[in-house]
Parts: C-alpha cells; sequence; structure tokens
C-alpha cells in the first residue's frame, strides 16, 4: 500500500509539474481532502486504542452470552455489532479490529468461522452507507452535496443502508444454515486487560458515537477522542500503545497519493467528454460504480465517477454501486484487503473460488434492490 500511495503521488505531482493541475487546483483539493484524511487518521487511532483497552474483546464475550448457546443469535449479534462499529467507526474498524475477535470467538466455540469472517466482511462494505463517517467515499460525497448534516445525508441513504444491510445476511443465513443451526457452550475467557481503563474508554466511545452525528466536522470529535483515549493509556501505565505508528500512515499516503493522480486525470479529460457522459440514471450510476470498484477499487471508481453523477439522486445509487458493490474481489475495498491479511494472521483459510462466487450472488442482489429504493 506504501508503494502504491507513493507511484500515485508522484503521478500526480509529475502531472502538476507538466501543467496538468495548477496550485490552485491542488490547494482545492488540500481543502476538500484534509477534513476527510485528518478524520481517517483520528478514527483509526480511536479504534485501536479501543481495542488494546479490551472493549472489542469485552463486546463479543458480551455476545456470546446473550446468544445463550444458540449460534444463530450470536451470529445475529455480531451481525449488528459489525453494523454499528461500521456505521460509526467506519468500515475499517469493522474489517481490521472486529474480523480477529470474533473469528477467535467462533473457533473458541467450537465453530465454523467462515460464516462470521463472511458477515464482517459483507457488512463493513454494505453497511457503510449510512453517515458520511462510515465510508471516505461518503465523505467525499457529503462534500459533492452541499455538506447536509447527518441526519439530512442519513435521510438519503437509510432506505439503500437498510437494504444493503438485509440482502447479505439473507444470503448468509441461507449458504451457513447448517452452521447457524448449531448451539454452543459459552466459554469464560481470561481477563486480562484493565477493566479501569477499558471503563473509560467505553466512556470516551460513548461520547463520540453522538458526537459524530452532531454535525459538527468529524474530525473534530474524532481528534478529542484519539487524544483523550491515549491520556487514558498514558495515565494507566501503557506507552508502548502511545506512539506515531498508530496513525495509519500507508493509508494515508495511498489516499492521498490517489486523490492527487484522480484530480489529475480528471482534469486532464475535456469538460465536453465529461458531459457526454454524465448521467442521472439511478442503475447506470450504480452499476457503473459496482464494476468499477471490483475491477479497480470502490475508491479510485467513485472518485473517476464522481462527475457524471449529475443530481442527488445519482449521486447516492454511485455511493450504493461503490459501498455495496465491492463483494467480489480481494482489492474491490481497502477494508477486504486488510480482513484477508487478519484471517491470515489468524490462520484462517479463504476459498476464494466462493468467495468470488458468493460475492457475485450478493452483489447481484443487493446493489439492485438498494437502487430500487432510492
Amino acid at each position: 500500500m506504501t508503494v502504491v500511495g507513493a507511484v500515485l503521488l508522484v503521478v500526480g505531482l509529475a502531472a502538476f509539474a507538466a501543467g496538468a493541475l495548477s496550485a490552485d487546483d491542488l490547494r482545492a483539493l488540500g481543502a476538500r481532502t484534509a477534513p476527510v484524511l485528518g478524520f481517517v487518521a483520528a478514527i483509526s487511532v480511536v479504534a485501536e486504542l479501543a481495542d488494546r483497552a479490551g472493549v472489542f474483546a469485552m463486546l463479543v464475550h458480551r455476545a456470546e452470552r446473550l446468544g445463550r448457546g444458540r449460534v444463530w443469535v450470536l451470529w445475529l449479534v455480531f451481525a449488528a455489532l459489525a453494523v454499528v462499529a461500521t456505521i460509526f467507526l467506519s468500515l475499517d474498524t469493522t474489517a481490521v479490529l472486529l474480523t480477529p475477535v470474533v473469528v477467535l470467538a467462533a473457533r473458541r466455540l467450537g465453530l465454523d468461522p467462515l460464516p462470521f469472517a463472511f458477515t464482517t466482511v459483507w457488512l463493513a462494505n454494505t453497511g457503510s452507507l449510512l453517515l458520511p463517517v462510515s465510508n471516505l467515499t461518503n465523505l467525499l460525497a457529503h462534500q459533492r452535496l452541499g455538506d447536509p448534516t447527518p441526519w439530512e445525508f442519513a435521510e438519503l441513504t437509510w432506505r439503500p443502508a437498510l437494504v444493503a444491510i438485509l440482502v447479505p445476511m439473507a444470503v448468509i443465513a441461507a449458504v451457513f444454515a447448517r452452521t447457524l443451526r448449531q448451539r454452543y457452550r459459552p466459554a469464560v475467557p481470561a481477563e486480562t486487560t484493565d477493566r479501569t481503563r477499558r471503563r473509560w474508554s467505553c466512556v470516551v466511545l460513548v461520547v463520540l458515537l453522538p458526537a459524530l452525528v452532531s454535525g459538527v466536522a468529524p474530525w473534530i470529535p474524532a481528534t478529542i477522542a484519539a487524544l483523550a483515549l491515549a491520556l487514558i493509556a498514558l495515565v494507566r501505565g501503557d506507552r508502548r500503545s502511545v506512539r506515531p505508528s498508530l496513525v495509519p500512515w500507508p493509508l494515508l499516503l495511498f489516499a492521498g497519493g490517489l486523490f492527487v493522480a484522480m484530480e489529475a486525470l480528471v482534469r486532464a479529460i475535456p469538460a465536453d467528454r465529461l458531459d457526454g457522459l454524465a448521467t442521472s440514471s439511478t442503475i447506470g450510476a450504480a452499476m457503473s460504480g459496482a464494476v468499477g470498484a471490483n475491477l479497480l477499487n470502490n475508491l479510485p471508481a467513485y472518485l473517476a465517477l464522481e462527475p457524471i453523477a449529475t443530481d442527488r439522486t445519482s449521486l447516492v445509487a454511485l455511493l450504493v454501486g461503490v459501498n455495496a458493490g465491492p463483494l467480489i474481489t480481494p482489492w474491490a475495498s481497502l477494508a477486504t484487503l486488510l480482513w484477508h491479511q487478519r484471517l491470515e494472521a489468524a490462520g484462517v483459510r479463504i476459498p476464494w473460488g466462493r468467495f468470488v462466487l458468493l460475492g457475485a450472488v450478493t452483489c447481484a442482489l443487493t446493489v439492485p434492490l438498494a437502487v430500487w429504493t432510492v
């Protein structure tokens, strides 16, 4: 990711040197993307420190108790946890932090981890439509829509967001029905975390969630929460956790390089050509986004297609495509790549043929049904 980001940044700067991008273009791009990247950095620190405080492990243990030995109930609780984490803390948080603890919980209970792994990665993508902070693409679209409040944004997206959550869950319920009908005996995990730190970390998160939908620029409460969690870690004696590597530098470099390179690409296309490609078709925008995401990645697909979405409806449809559509190829979203890395580290083998087939079926069902509600 670091190498790709650096290459993209060099390409963008070369375009600037060649005159394809002006200094004003770069300043405007910086003004647009700095708050987005600031939020990504801060929320990544929040999620990482909350995980080190034991918050996610505690939530998974509570889910095991709520399941009362019934796998299908446990799965529903895990799914709800994935949706909430995605909506408020972004899809990458779900992929990176929730995946390993959910998979380890399934193994500890003697269950097949695949339905839980599929649930986290699918809902990390498809569950990221509701709020601006749910996905990097949403933050970009939020600016294109005129900076509506989070509630106004949700008013535009809640119907397709609901469909995009329910359809993949229905597919998982059908495909993994045998596993979900099983029962389990709740395990008793070892208490290895600092309870005081975990308790105060939970307080910070509880305050953060409503702050993210308060209408304040999301990077502000996220940064305050990151600083608060860092202070808690230091006070509780965990200085090793508070270090510069908490900031996702490779992701920021990748996103920054991509922003500059795609801006140069869009500027290189004649305005009349863009006008000719412009569409107000919801299904056209959504399917273009889904295809582009699975061929390239959802972020460059959004950046490339944003200029041709001519109104609010087609822009929301594009978000459906690039958020709910990246289910087929492993590189369709950064969340999927991160998810795969975490599963490899946990020793879980993903059958890619099955992943692609199930993803294609789910994408073919989810995107048209979600767009129908836009």
